[in-house]
């Protein structure tokens, strides 16, 4: 699996509307509206990185007030949280 954080400049005055289109695409895990230069951060997860190509500038950039990107591929994941996700698949609580 790849993961790549999309930094997303937008229309101020469309940020809501624009952040749930992207959240709607299958390959996006989570949104979330941010302060600084950017306005809205992606988590993109896909199979291949080809397919980068198809979700970046080809769905996300095309969506109307998204006015540009910067991404970021991840090499690897260190996070405690997701670590325990992966070894409690299957498990019962």
């Amino acid at each position: 699996m790849i993961t790549a954080i999309v930094l997303i400049k937008t229309s101020v005055d469309r940020i809501p509307e624009i952040a749930e289109s992207i959240a709607a695409l299958d390959c996006v895990s989570e949104v979330f509206s941010v302060t600084g230069t950017y306005d809205l951060i992606a988590m993109v997860r896909v199979k291949a990185h080809d397919d980068l190509a198809d979700v970046i500038p080809g769905r996300i950039s095309k969506i109307q007030g998204v006015l540009a990107t910067d991404t970021h591929v991840a090499f690897r994941t260190y996070s405690q949280h997701d670590l325990e996700a992966a070894f409690a698949i299957g498990l019962d609580n």
